[in-house]
C-alpha cells in the first residue's frame, strides 16, 4: 500500500451502538493495526433531529471497554479535527458550492406538496417516482430557471436543497475488496440531496468531504451502504479526488429465520445486541458488559462473524486477530448470530482467568447473601466449579452448598436412599469422626478403605453421601467438598439427611 492506512468508524449518535456496528469498528481496527495504520472515530451528527443525548459518550465508552479505542477522535490526537461533524458545519458549504459551479449539482426548490403530487402522478401511470435525469428538468430546479431567478429565490429565503446531478447512461465498474467487481447503471440512480437550506449537509456530502480531508485510505462499512457506493465514487470524481478503496461487510443475521439481526431479536430471545446497557425513558436494554461477558470474548466471537483465517482455530487474542486479519478472507454471505456460541466463547475465556481474580469477582455476590469467607477458600471453591460456568453470575448456583446446607433434596436423586441407607450413613459418620488429617485425598482413601473392607458397593454410599452434602447429585469431586465444608459440617449434614430422608 503506497499511502498510510487510515480507516474510520463513523457512527451517528442516534442511540446505543448495535453489535453490527461494533463488528464494523472491530474490522476497521484490525485492518489498521495489521497495516501499521490509524483507526479513528468520527461522530456523524449532521441529522440533529435524530440526535440522542448520551449516545456519543456511550459509543466511546463501548469501544474503550472492548479494547479497541480509536487512535484519533474527539479530544484525542485531533490531527484532522474536529471529529464531530456538527462542528465541521462551516466547511461543507464551500464544497456544495463547488459542485454547483462545476455543473455536478443543482438547486431544487420543490415543495413537499409538489413532490407528493409528482409521486402520485407517476404511481397512477404504474411507475415509481425517481428524482433523476428523467424529470429533473420538469421540476422546480436551477436547471430550468435562470441563474438570476435562482439567486433571487435564495436571497428571498425560499427553501431549497442542493442535489447531485447524476451522469446519464454510464455503466460504473467498481471494485469492492470483499465483493469483487460490482456494476451500476447511472441511469437507474436518483439525484441524491447533498445539502439542505438549513445549512447542514446530508450524510453523502459530509461523509465524502470528511473522508477526503481526513485522508481515509479504505472505507470498511456495512453491506447496507453498498447502494451508496456509486454516488460516493461519482462525488470523488466530481471533486477531482482519488477515491479510497471500499469493502462492504456482510450482514449479521438473526439466530432463527431470515433477515438482519435487530434489537427486537435480542429482546425476544433474551440475549444482548448492545455492548453496554442502554437506559431509555421507556425501557432498559441489556448489554454484554452487564450480562457478565468478558470484552475479549465479545471481540473473539464478533471477529468470526463473517471472517476466518482459513483454519479451524476459534480462540484468538486481540493480538492474534490483528496478525491473522485479512479483508480478503471476509465472506460475502451474511453470518448467522448464535447466542449459545457466544456463551461458549465466554466460557473459554472464563476458565482461562486466574482463580484469584475470579474469586475477587465472586466475593461481592457472596457478600450480598451475607456470607463471609476467606479469599483462600473462595479461590479454592472457584477452582472447583469454574469449568461448569459460562458467567461469574452462575457461580452461586454452582457453589451454594459450600456455604449453606441443603434444605431440601432432589426428588429424583432421593430414590437412591434405600431402606439400608440410614444405617450405612451412620457408619460413615463414625468413620469420618475418626479422621484426623482432614484433606480430600486422605478422606477419600479412608472412606474407600472402609467400603472395601466392609464389602459395601460404591453406589450404596457415594450417592447418598453426595445427596446429604449437596441436596442433589451434582457438584465437583465429593471429597473436595468434604474437605472444604469441614468435619463438623459434614457430619451435621449427614445426620440431617438421615432424619429427613
Amino acid at each position: 500500500m503506497s499511502k498510510q492506512v487510515r480507516v474510520r468508524f463513523a457512527p451517528s449518535p442516534t442511540g446505543p451502538l448495535h453489535i453490527g456496528g461494533v463488528r464494523t469498528a472491530l474490522f476497521n481496527y484490525l485492518f489498521a493495526k495489521k497495516n501499521n495504520g490509524v483507526f479513528y472515530l468520527r461522530i456523524e451528527d449532521t441529522d440533529q433531529n435524530r440526535f440522542v443525548p448520551g449516545a456519543e459518550a456511550y459509543i466511546i465508552e463501548a469501544l474503550e471497554w472492548l479494547g479497541i479505542a480509536p487512535d484519533e477522535t474527539i479530544g484525542k490526537n485531533e490531527k484532522f479535527g474536529p471529529y464531530r461533524q456538527s462542528e465541521r458545519k462551516p466547511l461543507y458549504r464551500q464544497y456544495a458550492d463547488q459542485l454547483i459551479d462545476t455543473g455536478w449539482a443543482y438547486y431544487a426548490f420543490d415543495t413537499p406538496e409538489a413532490l407528493d403530487t409528482a409521486r402520485k402522478q407517476q404511481e397512477e401511470q404504474g411507475n415509481t417516482f425517481i428524482y433523476n435525469h428523467t424529470n429533473r428538468k420538469l421540476l422546480d430546479t436551477s436547471l430550468v430557471i435562470s441563474s438570476e431567478e435562482t439567486a433571487k429565490r435564495i436571497a428571498n429565503g425560499d427553501a431549497y436543497v442542493i442535489r447531485f446531478k447524476t451522469p446519464v447512461d454510464e455503466t460504473l465498474h467498481l471494485k469492492d475488496i470483499i465483493r469483487g467487481d460490482v456494476k451500476f447503471e447511472t441511469s437507474l440512480l436518483d439525484d441524491k440531496v447533498l445539502f439542505k437550506s438549513d445549512g447542514m449537509p446530508t450524510y453523502h456530502l459530509a461523509n465524502i468531504v470528511d473522508d477526503h480531508l481526513m485522508e481515509t485510505s479504505h472505507v470498511i462499512r456495512g453491506e447496507e451502504w453498498l447502494p451508496s457506493m456509486p454516488l460516493h465514487v461519482l462525488l470523488y470524481r466530481a471533486f477531482g479526488w482519488d477515491a479510497p478503496e471500499f469493502a462492504h461487510l456482510p450482514l449479521i443475521l438473526k439466530p432463527i429465520g431470515n433477515g438482519k439481526l435487530s434489537k427486537r431479536d435480542g429482546d425476544k430471545l433474551g440475549f444482548p445486541v448492545f455492548p453496554l446497557e442502554w437506559k431509555a425513558e421507556d425501557a432498559v436494554s441489556s448489554g454484554y458488559r452487564e450480562k457478565g461477558f468478558f470484552p475479549e470474548a465479545v471481540i473473539n466471537f464478533l471477529a468470526l462473524l463473517g471472517w476466518n483465517d482459513g483454519t479451524d482455530k476459534e480462540i484468538y487474542t486481540l493480538e492474534e486477530l490483528v496478525e491473522a486479519f485479512d479483508l480478503n478472507r471476509i465472506h460475502k454471505a451474511g453470518a448467522k448470530f448464535d447466542p449459545e456460541k457466544n456463551k461458549w466463547f465466554n466460557h473459554q475465556y472464563l476458565i482461562k482467568q486466574k482463580d484469584e481474580d475470579l474469586a475477587k469477582a465472586f466475593t461481592p455476590i457472596l457478600e450480598s447473601k451475607g456470607i463471609s469467607t476467606t479469599p483462600d477458600v473462595t479461590t479454592k471453591i472457584v477452582s472447583l466449579i469454574k469449568e461448569r460456568a459460562s458467567f461469574i453470575s452462575e457461580f452461586w448456583d454452582l457453589a451454594d452448598f459450600f456455604f449453606v446446607a441443603p434444605t431440601s433434596y432432589d426428588e429424583k436423586a432421593s430414590k437412591n436412599w434405600k431402606a439400608e441407607t440410614p444405617a450405612l450413613m451412620q457408619e460413615l459418620i463414625s468413620v469420618v469422626e475418626e479422621i484426623a488429617d482432614f484433606t480430600s485425598v486422605n478422606i477419600e482413601t479412608i472412606v474407600k478403605d472402609w467400603m472395601t473392607k466392609s464389602e459395601i458397593g460404591m453406589g450404596k454410599v457415594m450417592q447418598p453421601f453426595r445427596l446429604s452434602l449437596v441436596g442433589a447429585l451434582k457438584g465437583p469431586h465429593l471429597f473436595d467438598i468434604v474437605e472444604l465444608i469441614g468435619k463438623e459440617e459434614t457430619i451435621k449434614r449427614i445426620q440431617k439427611a438421615i432424619e429427613t430422608l
